[in-house]
């Protein structure tokens, strides 16, 4: 997958001169402009435009680092089953899979 990368110029150096005012901000330009209509972001720093796949690529992550490693209703029902007896292992599904990630690795 590529993304277009917009608004660069040639013309336009990478990284600021030595001895350049410049301090280093890379803001969001469609937050910048949207999250105070009376204030501008400075125009001395470089600017950075998300495109929308990576403005979604951070909502996604922002959701998984927020989700609970381990599912704790799962946890607690299979202690349930464990402590009354009626936990039922099931061998055959078992060392399927374990055939299935051991291929996998070579």
């Amino acid at each position: 997958m590529t993304d277009k990368i917009s608004a660069y110029s040639a013309a336009e150096p990478i990284a600021p001169a030595k001895g350049s005012n410049s301090n280093g901000i890379a803001a969001d330009k469609a937050q910048g402009e949207s999250s105070q209509p009376g204030a501008s972001a400075p125009q001395s720093g470089d600017t950075v435009t998300l495109t929308a796949s990576a403005r979604s690529l951070q909502k996604i992550e922002e959701a998984v680092s927020r989700a609970p490693v381990v599912d704790a209703a799962k946890v607690a029902a299979v202690k349930q089953s464990i402590q009354s007896g009626s936990y039922q292992i099931n061998a055959g599904r078992i060392a399927g899979k374990m055939l299935n990630f051991e291929r996998g690795l070579k």
